[in-house]
Order: C-alpha cells, then structure tokens, then sequence
C-alpha cells in the first residue's frame, strides 16, 4: 500500500505547506472519527483535476465501521453528483439526502472541504453508520454536535491546531473522559469516564452546570511554589493545552480543546484520562532504579575497600612472589569495581564497555611492576554489553592485558593494544603486546597459569573461544577472543 507522502508527490501538485497541514490533520483526526462515530478518508486532487485520490483511512473507536476495505491509493473520477468533487469544488459540507447502502449496510456520507490559507486543498469523507439506527443516547448527542462543530473547523482551516498536536500518542482520547463546556466554562456534558476521574480527585455530586475551571482549581489546589499557568486559565478553555491535574495520589491528565464557530470561540472540549495507577508504578520504577543503583555504587565502594586492603598487603610482603600474587588479585577486584562504578551511573542493564575498557587499561598501566614505559591503548569499540556479561569481560580484558605487561614485555618499555570489534553477533578482541614472544613449545593449555586458567573459564561461560599465539605482523604476542553478544 502506498504511503500518504509517496500519493501526494508523485499525483499531486500540492505544495510542501499543503503537504504539512494534511499531515497534522491525519495525526489529529480520531478525535474527529470518534466524536462522529464515523470513518474517515482523506481525498487529494490529482494533477488532472477530474481525479482524485484517497491517501489516508482511519476507523472511529466509538462505533461500528462503515467501511469493511482499506481504500487508500484508490482512485475516483470527477462526476457532478460525486460528493468529494462538489464539495471541492463549492468548499461547502456536502452530504447524501438519505442514507444509502454500502456494502449492505445503511451510512450516511458527508464531504468535508479541508481549507488552507482560504484554498481548498483535499477533501475528507465520512462515512457513518446507520444500522440499528435508535434514538440516540445524551452521549451520542454531545458526541456527534460536537463533532459538527470539528467538521466546521476543518472547512475554515481553525482544525487541527497547529500548537496542540505534540505527544499525541500520550494524550487522553474521547473514550477516556469527555467534557463539552460552554464559552464561559460551565460543564454542558460530561461522559461517565470524565465523572468517574473526576471523583478520583474528590468530586462530590455531577459535574453538569459547574464551573470547571473553579471546581478542579478547588479539587486540586496547587502548592506553594510558581506555576507556569493555572489550572483556571488552562480549563478556561481559550487556547488549546494540556495539563496534568493532581490531588493527593490522584493523577489526571487533562487536553483541553477551543471550539470556534467561524473565528467565535463557543466553548471547548476537555478530555480527560485517570492515570493515577500509571503515575504509582512509575513512582515504584524510580525507587527500584535508585535502589539497584545505590547497590552498585556500595558494592563498587566495598571492592575498592578490599582492592586497597590488597594493595597495602602487598607492600608489606617480603618475598616476591606474594607480592606478584597479591597485585594480581588486587587488580582482579579493581576490575569488577570499576564495571560497577559504571552500572551505578546508568539507567539500565546495560553498560557501555568502552568506559570500562579505558579504566582497566589505565588501571592495568598503573599498577604494572614494569614502571615507567608502558602504555596501554584501545583501537575500536567493544559497544553496548549486558550487566552480566560485562563482570567476566572486564576480568578476561585485565588478565590478558596484564599478563602482556608482566610476560610478554618482561620489564621493557613497549606498548599493549586493545582491538575489540563487533560483526554479526559477535565481539572480537585481539590484545597483542611488541615484546619478546611465548617461550619455545609454550602451550597455553597445558599451562599452570591462574590467569589464563581464569580466562579460559570466564570465555567457556560466556559460551565463546579463545587462543594465543605468536603475532604474524610483527614480533610480540597476541591474544584473540571471541564471545556472542
């Protein structure tokens, strides 16, 4: 099916303004479909103007469809008796004198001029349903004279408004809570929906005939700090706004809409949606974020506590090779710490191992007993890993870095590089040093080595492979994993 833009560019001449405020009128009309329990469809003129072209649909939410097929990308030729034609052609609402069957099924038809700027640019068409016809209901009758108003508007440009259409997706609908005021903001109607919220903030009695902007000021009165504007002024109803109304634990957002008769504002639309359950689990979400949060950063605090205890053993040590093992294990600590560190700055179970990565490397350059003349780099992106993933990646990426520094530079100046890359699924690391090389006959997997005992274990888990070799660019050692991400 073709797109609305792709029909209009390529049948059209309609300008890029045109092509705008149609846009901003599909966004907006299911308030229209549903206030007039109608199907609605979008005609544009063809560049022959006994052509026309329907480029968008939409179905009402309050009633039954009128239409059973999607009619977008069909076409209908010019006929006198045709209403899109007259009512594109006169700019006046044009409507079928008796209902007429369609596809079995009785409706009613109108055809609605959309002006721009005094020009008629497209047409909308309504197609609404007359089976079961009964008298209608006091809601029915607030729905459909003000979706007689709505129509009005569309022929003389003043709908929809241009400064109301943003976050629509979050915005009440007519289902949720309907109130109709008049120019002076007494209720004219109210739906059941709209009563029930408006008890939620402690209404008692109806809501026909009161003053609404006065009754919800008094409902939910604001606190002693500055407000951007009253709920008074928004719910009087003379520009279109939205507003979130709260009382206690009761939560409203609330849309309110001018309705204007030519350019004479008579009275506004309020719709209304109870969100007070939606505004609790997100409180709820807050806390349980700040919690996991404030768990991490303790635990990155107590394995800093428990890396610097290591480190102060350490200087205390006499003999060599307890001074090496203590180290190793105070950088295997350090590692963990700094992926927490970095899990209690975001927002989520995800964490960002580039940032992880540069902390190990200047850890691991820091704290190698090869002194000065080390340098560690990283070349490329490891991306975005999960929470759990990244403990055993940080502690594979440390192991390998410092066994570079330790064995394969061997106390020279020389220079580790971190190449992590990313490609079908899958993250690539080769850590490489420019030292001496393994010894002759050395076999990873036959070594007694914690380290790469560790390593192996970390990459088995995370369901990866791993070897190490000789670099075949150049002298010096390399190392290469592989693990799905």
């Amino acid at each position: 099916m073709p797109s609305m833009s792709e029909i209009i560019a390529e049948h059209t001449e309609l300008t890029e303004a045109d092509h705008r405020w149609l846009k901003l009128l599909v966004s907006e009309w299911q308030l229209l479909a549903d206030l007039s329990f109608s199907d609605l469809v979008l005609w544009v003129p063809d560049r022959d103007e006994n052509v026309f072209w329907a480029v968008a649909q939409i179905r009402p939410n309050t009633g039954p469809t009128a239409l059973m097929d999607d009619v977008v990308g069909d076409l209908i030729a010019y006929s006198p008796e045709h209403l899109v034609s007259e009512a594109f052609g006169g700019g006046l609402i044009t409507q079928t004198s008796a209902a007429k069957l369609q596809a079995g099924m009785p409706v009613d038809t109108h055809a609605i001029p959309v002006k721009l700027a005094e020009r008629v640019i497209a047409v909308v068409e309504q197609h609404t349903s007359q089976l079961g016809v009964r008298a209608p209901s006091s809601l029915e009758i607030a729905y459909s004279g003000t979706g007689a108003v709505l129509a009005q508007m569309v022929t003389v440009g003043a709908f929809p408004l241009p400064a109301d259409t943003t976050n629509l997706a979050f915005s009440p609908r007519v289902g949720d809570g309907f109130i109709r005021v008049d120019v002076n903001g007494d209720v004219e109607y109210a739906s059941p929906n709209a009563l029930s919220a408006y008890r939620r903030l402690g209404l008692i009695g109806d809501l026909v005939d009161e003053h609404l902007p006065s009754l919800t000021a008094a409902l939910a009165p604001t606190g002693p700090g500055p407000v951007d504007e009253s709920v008074t002024t928004i719910l009087g109803g003379r520009i279109a706004r939205r507003t979130e109304v709260v009382s206690g634990d009761a939560h409203l957002t609330v849309r309110v809409l001018p309705l204007l008769d030519g350019r004479e504002r008579v009275g506004a639309i309020v719709l209304c949606r109870d969100v007070s359950d939606l505004r609790s689990k997100e409180r709820q979400l807050v806390t349980k974020d700040a919690t996991i949060r404030e768990i991490h950063h303790r635990v990155k605090n107590n394995l800093q506590t428990v890396a610097a205890l290591l480190r102060m053993q350490a200087r205390r040590m006499e003999s060599p090779e307890a001074k090496v093992a203590l180290n190793d294990a105070m950088s295997r600590v350090a590692s963990i710490a700094i992926v927490h560190e970095t899990l209690s700055q975001a927002f989520d179970e995800t964490v960002e191992f580039d940032r992880v990565a540069d902390g190990l490397l200047k850890m691991v350059g820091d704290v190698s007993s090869t002194g000065a003349g080390v340098s560690a780099v990283r070349v490329g992106t490891f991306g975005v890993v999960s929470a759990d993933m990244a403990t055993g990646l940080s502690m594979v990426v440390t192991e390998l870095c410092q066994n570079a520094v330790e064995h394969g530079l061997a106390g020279r100046p020389g220079e580790v590089r971190v190449l992590p890359s990313r490609r079908d699924g899958q993250l690539r690391v080769e850590i490489s040093d420019d030292g001496g090389g393994l010894p002759e006959g050395f076999d990873w997997r036959a070594s007694r080595s914690l380290g790469l005992s560790i390593v192996n274990t970390l990459i088995e888990e995370m369901e990866g492979c791993f070897i190490i070799g000789a670099r075949i660019d150049a002298p010096g050692t390399r190392a290469v994993f592989e693990i799905p991400v």
